[in-house]
């Protein structure tokens, strides 16, 4: 099958650096940062652009929420020619120390979800690319941005693991937030294990707006914007470091 089902892509409509955002506006928005980009399929909540930034190729799909659809999306990514995935989202803040408004990076992701489960047995680490991680590293840096890094938690239930969460959500949580789990989104726990089977590599860098612990805190709206166009800044320049590596190696 040359077009894939759900993403309607074939071989060569992608870069092999592959941005991954959940909304489809924001796949759109991300696109708006290349120096060119076309859009190259929509099909449901998949909306493809594939484009250049800096003289590296670089396209961007809107896998939509959660472990299932990543899976799917990566699935056939990889069959129509993606290499290196780095997922540009959003995360609820689970350690005090951190502010809203901050970047993270994950290194690794407890898996949580079900969808890895499918796949692999909990054993099977779900570990980010160092290469991918030290990329995104080292850009935010040089935008003048100190991220956090380290490990986050991928879940399936949103509205059990949230500020709209009926109950006690940080002590469902308390668990994370003693080992020092930085926060909690819905995608990694798949992406992180999945790429690493596929012979891939993967990351993850999150604009975190929302405070478990101080839900009043929270940034939405046009300062969530503002950050989330810093990250894809960041999340660029990233995928221009890592595209040099595989030219200079």
């Amino acid at each position: 099958m040359a077009q894939q089902p759900f993403t309607r892509l074939a071989p060569g409509d992608v870069a092999e650096i592959v941005l991954l955002p959940g909304d489809p506006k924001r796949a759109t928005f991300i696109a708006d940062h290349f120096d060119e980009a076309h859009l190259v399929a929509e099909n449901r909540q998949f909306v493809t652009y594939t484009g250049t930034y800096q003289g590296a190729d670089i396209s961007v799909v809107s896998p939509g929420i959660g472990c299932p659809v990543v899976a799917i999306t990566l699935e056939e990514l990889v069959r129509v020619g993606g290499k290196t995935f780095i997922r540009l989202g959003t995360g609820g803040i689970l350690q005090k120390h951190i502010p809203v408004g901050s970047v993270i990076i994950a290194t690794a992701a407890v898996r949580g979800d079900g969808t890895s489960r499918e796949y692999f047995p909990l054993e099977y680490p779900a570990i980010a690319s160092l290469e991918v991680v030290e990329a995104l590293e080292s850009a935010a840096v040089a935008r003048g941005i100190h991220p956090y890094v380290g490990i986050i938690r991928g879940h399936d239930a949103f509205y059990m693991e949230s500020m709209l969460a009926r109950g006690d959500y940080l002590a469902r949580e308390k668990q994370w937030i003693d080992s020092n789990v930085l926060c909690t989104e819905n995608e990694s726990s798949t992406l992180f294990p999945l790429a690493s089977a596929r012979g891939c590599r993967a990351g993850t860098i999150l604009a975190v707006g929302g405070h478990h612990h101080f839900p009043k805190k929270s940034i939405f709206a046009d300062a969530m914007q503002d950050l989330l166009g810093e990250v894809t800044r960041i999340t660029l320049d990233a995928a221009v470091r890592l595209a040099k590596r595989k030219t200079a190696s």
